[in-house]
C-alpha cells in the first residue's frame, strides 16, 4: 500500500513514489509522427501509477513529446485523482517565458497545476532569470493557474541554498541519494522553511541502479540497489518524495518493495551502508577516503574547466563497487553537458599546472596521475544530455 507524506508548507499529501515523465516519451524532439504504441504505453503507465496509489504525475517543457503525451491522456482522468506538476526553465525575456508555460498548459489540457516548477536553476544567471519571472508566476497562482511554485536543480550546494534562502519557493527538487549526500544541507535549509523535498532522479543518476554491478549487487542484499537507496532517501523524515522514472507500466513493481519495507528502512540499510564503506575503504584506503574532496577547487577555478570533483568521485565508485559503466556515463557527459552536468574530462591534465588550484589540497601531488587513471579507465565516445539527441 502506498505511503503519503505531508509536502511541507504545500501541504499536500504527497505518495512518496512519484511518477517522473521524462522516459515517457516517444522522443526528446517534438516533431515527428508519434506511434500509436507509444501513445497506449503512457496511459498504460499513468493508470498503473494511480492503481497503485502514485498520484503525483511530473515532467517537463524540456522532455521532449512527454507532455503532448500525458496531454492526450489526462482529460480521461478525473482531476482531483491525480497531482500534476511541469516544469519551466526560467527566461530574462518574461514574454518567452510566457509563452514556453503556455505551450506546456496547452500540451497537457489541463486549467490549473498542482505544482509548477523553474526548471534548472544551476547558476547565478538561472536563479537571476527566475526572480525576473517570479512575478509573472505569482500572478498566475493568484488567478488559480498555479498552486504551488519551486524549483528543480542540477547545481551546486551553494546556489540550492541561495535560492531556498529567497523563501520564494514552496518545494525544491534537487540530487540526493547513497553515492551523493553533498547537497544535505540544502536539503537542511529547505525543512527549515517547510519546504517539500522530491528526490531527482535516485535510480539513474544515483548509479544506474538498474543495471547494477555484480559487486554493487552482493554489497547490497538481501535489498535490489534500487530498493537499498530508496530506503536510504526515504529513512530521512526531511525527505517526501523519489522520482521513479518508469518506461513501462512494470517498471513500477520493484519500487513497491521499498514502500513496504520503509517501517524497517534503518534495520535495513545500516548493515548495507556498512558494507559499502567498508568496500570503499578497501579500495581507496581509509586516508583517501577521509580527505579526498577537502580543498578540491570548482571546475571553474581549474585550469581547462576540468571537474575534479566528479572525476574523483566516478574513479572512487568504479574502483570500489566496480561502477564503470555509470562512471563512463557520467565521465562522458563532461564538455557536452552544459550547466546541468558543467566542466571538462581530464583528456588535456598534462598540459595543465594544478599546483595553484590544488594548494589547500592534501592530496596535491598525486591528484593529477589520479586524473589521468580515471580518464584512461573512463573515456570512451562523447555522451550528450538526452536533451540534446
Amino acid at each position: 500500500m502506498m505511503q503519503y507524506r505531508r509536502f511541507g508548507k504545500t501541504e499536500l499529501k504527497m505518495p512518496v513514489l512519484t511518477c517522473g515523465g521524462m522516459r515517457f516519451q516517444h522522443g526528446w524532439q517534438e516533431d515527428g509522427e508519434i506511434p500509436e504504441t507509444s501513445h497506449r504505453n503512457v496511459e498504460a503507465c499513468l493508470r498503473r501509477a494511480l492503481e497503485l496509489g502514485i498520484n503525483h504525475f511530473e515532467t517537463a517543457r524540456g522532455y521532449g513529446t512527454s507532455e503532448y503525451q500525458i496531454g492526450r491522456v489526462l482529460p480521461s482522468l478525473k482531476r482531483d485523482a491525480y497531482l500534476l506538476q511541469t516544469k519551466v526553465g526560467p527566461n530574462k525575456d518574461v514574454k518567452q517565458f510566457v509563452d514556453t508555460f503556455e505551450k506546456s498548459m496547452k500540451l497537457l489540457q489541463v486549467d490549473y497545476l498542482d505544482l509548477f516548477s523553474f526548471h534548472g536553476i544551476n547558476t547565478e544567471e538561472c536563479l537571476e532569470a527566475t526572480m525576473i519571472c517570479l512575478d509573472q508566476a505569482m500572478q498566475w497562482k493568484k488567478e488559480g493557474r498555479i498552486r504551488h511554485i519551486g524549483f528543480s536543480t542540477h547545481g551546486p550546494t551553494e546556489i540550492i541554498t541561495k535560492a531556498i534562502q529567497t523563501d520564494a519557493f514552496e518545494y525544491v527538487n534537487l540530487h540526493w541519494y547513497y553515492i551523493f549526500q553533498d547537497n544535505w544541507p540544502a536539503i537542511l535549509e529547505a525543512t527549515k522553511r517547510d519546504m517539500g523535498v522530491f528526490i531527482i532522479s535516485p535510480n539513474d543518476k544515483a548509479g544506474m541502479l538498474y543495471q547494477p554491478s555484480e559487486k554493487l549487487q552482493n554489497l547490497c542484499k538481501p535489498l535490489h540497489p534500487m530498493v537499498f537507496n530508496g530506503l536510504f532517501c526515504l529513512a530521512r523524515p526531511e525527505v517526501h518524495t523519489l522520482s521513479i522514472g518508469a518506461a513501462r507500466p512494470e517498471d513500477f513493481d520493484i519500487h513497491l518493495e521499498t514502500v513496504e519495507k520503509l517501517g524497517q528502512a534503518q534495520a535495513l540499510i545500516m548493515p548495507i551502508i556498512a558494507r559499502l564503506e567498508a568496500a570503499m575503504r578497501e579500495a581507496v584506503g581509509a586516508e583517501w577516503l577521509r580527505t579526498w574532496h577537502v580543498g578540491l577547487p570548482q571546475w571553474h577555478e581549474t585550469p581547462g574547466d576540468i571537474n575534479i570533483p566528479w572525476i574523483l568521485r566516478l574513479r572512487n565508485l568504479a574502483l570500489a563497487y566496480d561502477m564503470i559503466e555509470f562512471g563512463k556515463m557520467r565521465y562522458n557527459l563532461l564538455g557536452n553537458g552544459g550547466h546541468w552536468f558543467p566542466g571538462n574530462q581530464a583528456k588535456e591534465v598534462h598540459k595543465h599546472d594544478l599546483s595553484l588550484c590544488l594548494r589547500n589540497s592534501p592530496h596535491a601531488d598525486k591528484i593529477p596521475a589520479l586524473l589521468e587513471e580515471a580518464h584512461t579507465m573512463l573515456s570512451g565516445d562523447p555522451v550528450k544530455r538526452l536533451q540534446e539527441e
